[in-house]
C-alpha cells in the first residue's frame, strides 16, 4: 500500500496525539455528526431498505465467490467494447503499467478523478518520481494535495479542515500548481469553490491523460461506473484522449441489473443523497464520444488472500460509502490519520490489515480501535459484520506472539495448571480469602491503574466456595438445612 503513512506509529500513539488535538476534534464532531443525521433520514425514505441491504449483500457474496470467471468475464466484455486490460499483482506492477501507459502517451501531465486505489499504492507518488505530475480533482482530494496532506475519510479526504484552513491553503498553495487563487478570497464555501472551479478548468482543457479508480465493474456488459457530486470526475472520464483506469478486484459485479441496488443504497449510505448527482458509465471506446484509448488495470494487492479468509473475506463486500466512519465513536476522536492507511475507520482497521498484513506495529494495533459497539455494522449496507472480522483479526494479531502477547500466554498456561491442579487451586483460594484485608483498591502498572480507575475490583468473600460447600454439605448430611 501507499508509502505515503510509512513512518506513522501504531494506532494507540497516533489516536493519543490525535484526541489532545482541539481543533480536529471539533471538525470531525461537526461533520461526522451532520453526515450521519442526514444518512439516517434519507434511509427512513425507504421501507425496503434491509431487503436492499441483504440484496446488496447477496450480490457481492455471489460475486466473490465466483470471482475468477466474473473477472475473466469482465475481461472479455472490456476487450470486445475496445479497451485494454492489465492484470497487476500488487501495487508495484500497477504503479510499472500506469506509468508505461503514460509514457507512451508522451504526456507528463494527467489529472485524476478521485480513486482509493491508486492512493493504495501510491500512484502519485511514483509517477512523480518517473517527472510525471498528476492534478487531483475532486474538491477535497485537491485540498489534501495542496497541503501536502494525507486523506482522513474515504467520503470526504479533507474532512479534518475547517474552511479557514482551506482558504489559507487555497491562497498560499494555488499559484504553486496553476492558476492562483483570487486576492481577497474568503472561506464563504462559494468562493473556495469557485477558487477551485476556475483553478482546475485550465487543467481539463488541457490534459490529454485521465487517471480513474471505479465504484463498480459490470461483468455482464464491461461497464465501469464512477458515482461523484461535483462533477470533476466527468470532466476527467470524458475530456482527455486516453482513461487509465485503476480499480481493486473486487469491485467486480455480475450483472448491469445489479446497479439498481447499489444506485440506491450508495448515496443514502454516503452523501445522504436519494441519487448521486453526477453517476457516470463507460463501456469501451467509441468514435464520436469521450477518450479514444481506454485501459483498464486490474489490481489484486493482497485482495485474494483476504479472499481466502472466510471470516476477513466479508470486508471485500465494501462499497465506500464511509457511513461507518461517521458513527464510529473511535473515529469521531481520533480522526482518520491515526490509522496510518488511506482506508480510515472501521473499514480501514479490517481492511487494512488483510491487504499489508498484520507484521507491522501499524497494522497489528488496527483491529484494536475499536470499542465493538456494533454502530459501524447496523449502518453498512452490505451488512459487512465489523466487529465480528474485528475480533477474528485480533485472534490472528495474538497468534503471532510479540512481548505482550508472550505475557498473555503464559499467565493462560499458568492458570491452566492451577486449574489441572486442585489441591493448589484450593491453597491459593484459602491465602487469598485471608489475606483479602490487604488487597489494594486499585491495579498497580499504567494499563491496569487505567482499567481500574474507572472500575471497582470484585470483593474477596470470607471463605472459599469450596470451603462453604464442604461445610454445608456435611450439615446437609445430618439432616440441618442448607
Amino acid at each position: 500500500m501507499s508509502g505515503t503513512f510509512i513512518g506513522m506509529p501504531a494506532f494507540p500513539k497516533a489516536a493519543h496525539d490525535a484526541v489532545r488535538d482541539d481543533t480536529l476534534r471539533a471538525n470531525l464532531r461537526h461533520a461526522t455528526h451532520t453526515i450521519r443525521d442526514k444518512r439516517a433520514v434519507a434511509v427512513s425514505e425507504l421501507a425496503d431498505w434491509s431487503e436492499l441491504r441483504e440484496a446488496g449483500k447477496q450480490i457481492k457474496n455471489l460475486a466473490l465467490s465466483r470471482l475468477d470467471h466474473y473477472l475473466l468475464q469482465l475481461e472479455e466484455t472490456v476487450t470486445a467494447a475496445g479497451g485494454s486490460v492489465h492484470w497487476a499483482a500488487d501495487g508495484a506492477e500497477a504503479n510499472w503499467i500506469v506509468t508505461e501507459l503514460v509514457k507512451a502517451t508522451g504526456e507528463r501531465e494527467v489529472v485524476k478523478v478521485k480513486s482509493m486505489a491508486t492512493q493504495e499504492i501510491g500512484l502519485n507518488e511514483h509517477l512523480e518520481t518517473e517527472g510525471i505530475r498528476a492534478y487531483e480533482t475532486d474538491l477535497a482530494e485537491l485540498i489534501v494535495q495542496l497541503g501536502e496532506d494525507r486523506p482522513s475519510h474515504i467520503l470526504v479526504p479533507a474532512i479534518h479542515r475547517n474552511r479557514g484552513e482551506i482558504r489559507d491553503i487555497f491562497r498560499s498553495e494555488m499559484g504553486k500548481w496553476g492558476r492562483a487563487a483570487p486576492e481577497h478570497l474568503t472561506d464563504t464555501p462559494a468562493e473556495l469553490a469557485e477558487a477551485a472551479r476556475l483553478h482546475l478548468r485550465e487543467k481539463f482543457l488541457r490534459a490529454k491523460v485521465g487517471i480513474s479508480g471505479a465504484n463498480f465493474m459490470v461483468a455482464e456488459t464491461g461497464t465501469l461506473v464512477v458515482v461523484e457530486s461535483e462533477g470533476n470526475g466527468r470532466m476527467c472520464l470524458t475530456l482527455p484522449e486516453t482513461l487509465i483506469s485503476v480499480v481493486g478486484i473486487e469491485k467486480v459485479v455480475p450483472t448491469w441489473r445489479d446497479l439498481e441496488v447499489f444506485l440506491q443504497t450508495l448515496p443514502r449510505s454516503s452523501t445522504a443523497e436519494r441519487m448521486n448527482p453526477y453517476t457516470s458509465t463507460w463501456t469501451g471506446t467509441t468514435d464520436s464520444d469521450g477518450p479514444s484509448t481506454f485501459h483498464l488495470v486490474l489490481l489484486d494487492n493482497g485482495r485474494t488472500e483476504s479472499l481466502a479468509d472466510e471470516v476477513g473475506r466479508q470486508a471485500l463486500r465494501c462499497i465506500r460509502c464511509s457511513a461507518c466512519l461517521n458513527v464510529c465513536p473511535v473515529y469521531e476522536r481520533a480522526g482518520g490519520h491515526a490509522y496510518g492507511s488511506v482506508y480510515p475507520g472501521p473499514i480501514g482497521a479490517i481492511l487494512t490489515p488483510q491487504l499489508r498484513g498484520t507484521t507491522s506495529q501499524v497494522d497489528a494495533s488496527l483491529p484494536f480501535a475499536s470499542s465493538l459497539c456494533g454502530a459501524c455494522y447496523d449502518v453498512c449496507p452490505v451488512a459487512i459484520d465489523i466487529p465480528e472480522v474485528l475480533v477474528h483479526l485480533r485472534e490472528k494479531v495474538a497468534d503471532q506472539g510479540g512481548k505482550g502477547h508472550r505475557l498473555e500466554k503464559a499467565a493462560i498456561k499458568a492458570a491452566g495448571w492451577v486449574l489441572d491442579h486442585p489441591g493448589a487451586l484450593a491453597a491459593g483460594e484459602r491465602i487469598a480469602s485471608r489475606s483479602r484485608a490487604l488487597h489494594p483498591k486499585r491495579l498497580p502498572g499504567p494499563g491496569a491503574r487505567q482499567w481500574t480507575e474507572s472500575r471497582d475490583l470484585p470483593e474477596m468473600p470470607v471463605e472459599p466456595f469450596r470451603d462453604w460447600w464442604k461445610k454445608n454439605r456435611a450439615q446437609s448430611r445430618t439432616g440441618d438445612p442448607i
